[in-house]
């Protein structure tokens, strides 16, 4: 279904009015798309979920899911090409999570049901617009139905207008439609019943049409869930689509979002000792004794300072500190600074990039300790044992929670391993007040502002320093080992 590639080309339908999801799509996605165009679609199903249980009355429901699907999910844009690309993001991410979600009864259910309100939702939106926009949608899912003549229609009037106006009547087509497929409308008593055909006005198709969607994409599941196995046994897309209702759809980082004591370039040593996950806090370390980076280690290590509040002008006078302790600065401006304003969006297309992900990290490419300024990746997945126990050592990990760490990367569950890393290094973090949890392991910026908030409660601030954190860690050691037990614990 799809290819891993950086090119891309259409050679399925993906109009706006074919999202009744028929037929998958044939075009090649690179493996950053594949992974960015599901989370969009899973920020908008999560949201379906999360909107139900909030009481809300129909407007203020379809107001705020009309929020999120414009901007996660938008049908329409401000070019051919964007509009391409927005209804390329729609089909294929629903193929996606179609093939994330099938693996068990509950993923399939969960999908089936946010699914069917998102597809509801769309239709009830695209009746409003009037029969034009609704006869195309059903063309291009292949929905017909039995219309019945004008004859007919006055023969059964007492009948088919018992619940309805003069009007209403008069204005309104009707369908004759197998019992079966009406079981809602017969139930709600909002249709007439003949001979096991149910005669339905054309305002009520969207029930019909919702139910045939539900059976549609739950015969798809099934089929899905007998060639999971093929499918998930290639190593660039198999743990992507296994992590998938794992992943973490919490707060876009793509912006710079400032943090307690704003980031600067003076602060970011004392935030990589106290506040950063082992994958920054490695490649910041690797920096500062190489005093250069790889191409990835920039990119992974730059968009998270990004996301963390460090603004463009402050990140060029950061990495130029660095990189001219072995260069000029002419060669600095020449070959990397482009780079740094391009990530933040002021070169190029002009697109303001996104913090990777943990499963970006993870599936991306792994670093070479044998090559200079190497040092970007996933400890806990890129690491041999001998190396991560090691590094474990040298922030004071010791005992049965070093051991519980390695356990987790030997069974392959990485960020499993990262959140216990938290967990060890900030005692207690799941009791304080204000610190969130949630997407720890999942996102290094995550991880990175829980830190940040965990430490600000910890100890208030006294002072402000300029240059300094405004929580400085000056009588508090950050975490060391009580002996015998590798627990870590505050000293004061």
């Amino acid at each position: 279904m799809f290819t891993s590639s950086r090119q891309s080309s259409s050679k399925a339908s993906t109009s706006t009015t074919n999202f009744f999801y028929t037929t998958p799509p044939s075009y090649e996605l690179s493996l950053e798309d594949f992974e960015s165009f599901a989370l969009s679609r899973l920020i908008v199903l999560r949201k379906i979920e999360e909107l139900k249980v909030k009481g809300l009355d129909r407007n203020q429901y379809n107001d705020a899911l009309k929020r999120v699907v414009n901007l996660q999910l938008p049908s329409s844009g401000p070019s051919p090409s964007a509009k391409k690309h927005n209804e390329k993001r729609d089909l294929a991410s629903h193929f996606i999570l179609r093939l994330a979600y099938c693996r068990t009864e509950e993923l399939r259910r969960w999908l089936l049901t946010q699914e069917l309100a998102l597809f509801k939702f769309r239709l009830e939106d695209l009746e409003k617009r009037g029969g034009k926009d609704m006869s195309a949608f059903m063309k291009n899912a292949g929905i017909s139905f039995d219309k019945i003549t004008q004859d007919e229609k006055q023969s059964m009037q007492s009948q088919l207008r018992f619940n309805m106006s003069y009007r209403d009547f008069e204005a309104s087509s009707f369908y004759r439609i197998p019992f079966a497929e009406a079981v809602d409308l017969i139930g709600r008593r909002l249709v007439h019943v003949r001979a096991g055909m149910a005669y339905v006005p054309g305002g009520k198709l969207v029930s019909i049409i919702c139910a045939r969607f539900r059976s549609h994409l739950s015969r798809s599941l099934a089929k899905a869930a007998a060639s999971f196995s093929h499918v998930s046994s290639d190593t660039r897309i198999g743990p992507l689509l296994k992590n998938m209702n794992k992943q973490y759809t919490g707060r876009d980082f793509g912006k710079q979002h400032t943090v307690e004591g704003d980031m600067n370039a003076s602060n970011v040593d004392e935030y990589a000792q106290r506040s950063m996950p082992l994958c920054m806090r490695q490649v910041h370390d690797g920096l500062k004794k190489d005093h250069k980076l790889k191409h990835d280690g920039r990119r992974q290590y730059g968009l998270f300072l990004k996301g963390a509040g460090l603004t463009m002008e402050e990140s060029l006078l950061f990495f130029q500190n660095e990189f001219t302790k072995i260069m000029s600065a002419d060669d600095f401006n020449k070959n990397y600074a482009y780079n740094i304003r391009h990530s933040y969006g002021k070169e190029g297309k002009r697109q303001s990039y996104t913090a990777f992900s943990s499963t970006t990290i993870i599936m991306g490419p792994r670093s070479n300790p044998s090559e200079v300024g190497s040092h970007h990746g996933c400890p806990f997945a890129h690491s041999g044992d001998a190396s991560l126990a090691a590094l474990l050592g040298k922030m004071g990990i010791g005992g049965k929670d070093r051991d519980d760490i390695m356990a987790h990367k030997k069974n392959k569950m990485y960020q499993l391993a990262c959140a216990k890393h938290f967990e060890v290094t900030h005692p207690g973090a799941a009791k304080t007040e204000g610190v969130d949890l949630d997407g720890v392991g999942n996102h290094p910026n995550a991880w990175f502002n829980s830190s940040v908030q965990y430490w600000k409660n910890k100890e208030p601030a006294k002072k402000d320093m300029k240059g300094k954190i405004n929580t400085p860690m000056a009588k508090v050691e950050r975490a060391v080992v009580s002996p015998g037990s590798g627990t870590a614990k505050e000293v004061v």
